[in-house]
């Protein structure tokens, strides 16, 4: 279905290409903006991004690709954040509220601004004025390499106003893309944020040689930890069993294609966090979301057995193999 909003995806990596590639089936322009000029010169002479995903070929008539942010900004109604949460504030930096007014944001981040602890609806909503009710989320489960097949995927369109997230559900629906909107805006995107944490454990786990019996009983306790937090900060009904959070905790740790899996497997093989993080070439919000996040829960104190593990492994360089053996007798 055509949409009939004009929509911009700030980001360069591998799920602002997806977002774009989607984007680019139900609208006559996507606007995109990206750091690189190197990469934005390849993409319109050649249709693919020189770094990311590069399968994916472009209909370059239907891009306007810049690097001057302002001035995509003020192009477009929806605003589609793909960046990753730890870059946001310098992304952002001279972009003031005057430049939001009017608009729609939506997350793509799965991440939390670290020097705010905040996830990024609040950084957005307090650094430019964005009511909540024009800040939207978009969740998984689905990873940007499945979309380039155009592989099956599922997204879940949060937002307050249930109109607003309907039009985007609707710019994002496609022949393998199925949409499903919410109104639990909070609750989708600290479960976003916090299965990046429990897919680390799970690449941790699986680096130290655990089976999948006791992934299962990791992730099933998991899924218990996120529904305990995401009740008491945002008290609201809602289903944790859905895609937008089951869903999508599932496939971010199980799948190959899961950076945070990735990284904590390495972790788990006896990598370093800064040697794992010098042999990435993508960010795994996993690392900074777990600071974050355990900070956060020193003011509300719900029972976290898996973050807490996966802090004092990354942040506290305690002992891999020990920490786990004791998560692991622990759970149920």
């Amino acid at each position: 279905m055509e949409s009939t909003q004009k929509i911009a995806v700030i980001g360069g990596g591998s799920w602002a290409t997806a977002l774009v590639k989607i984007l680019s089936t139900n609208t006559n322009t996507v606007f995109w903006w990206m750091r690189s000029q190197q990469a934005i010169e390849h993409i319109k002479q050649f249709g693919h991004h020189p770094k990311y995903l590069q399968s994916v070929s472009f209909d370059t008539a239907k891009l306007v690709l810049d690097q001057n942010l302002e001035a995509i900004i003020q192009s477009v109604d929806y605003i589609v954040i793909a960046t990753p949460a730890a870059f946001l504030e310098e992304t952002f930096k001279s972009i003031g509220p005057k430049h939001f007014e009017n608009k729609v944001v939506f997350s793509a981040v799965k991440g939390i601004v670290p020097s705010y602890n905040a996830i990024p609806a609040r950084f957005i909503h307090k650094s430019f004025n964005v009511p909540y009710n024009k800040i939207g989320m978009i969740s998984g489960p689905c990873h940007a390499e499945e979309v380039a097949m155009e592989r099956l995927s599922y997204l879940t369109i949060a937002c307050p106003d249930n109109d607003i997230a309907s039009k985007m559900a609707t710019s994002l629906s496609c022949r393998f893309i199925k949409t499903t909107t919410s109104d639990d805006l909070f609750g989708t995107e600290f479960s976003a944020v916090l299965k990046n944490v429990y897919a680390l454990a799970a690449g941790i786990c699986h680096g130290l040689g655990y089976g999948d019996n006791f992934q299962a009983v990791l992730i099933a306790n998991a899924i218990q930890e996120i529904e305990r937090f995401i009740d008491v900060v945002n008290p609201v009904h809602r289903d944790t069993k859905s895609s937008a959070y089951l869903g999508d905790l599932l496939v971010t740790a199980y799948s190959n294609f899961s950076r945070n899996r990735t990284f904590g497997f390495m972790i788990g093989k006896g990598y370093s966090v800064k040697t794992a993080q010098l042999e990435m070439n993508m960010i795994a919000e996993g690392y900074y979301a777990t600071k974050s996040l355990y900070e956060i829960n020193e003011k509300f104190n719900v029972e976290m057995p898996i973050l807490n593990a996966v802090y004092r492994i990354i942040y506290k360089n305690v002992a891999v193999g020990q920490e786990i053996k004791s998560l692991a007798d622990n759970l149920v």
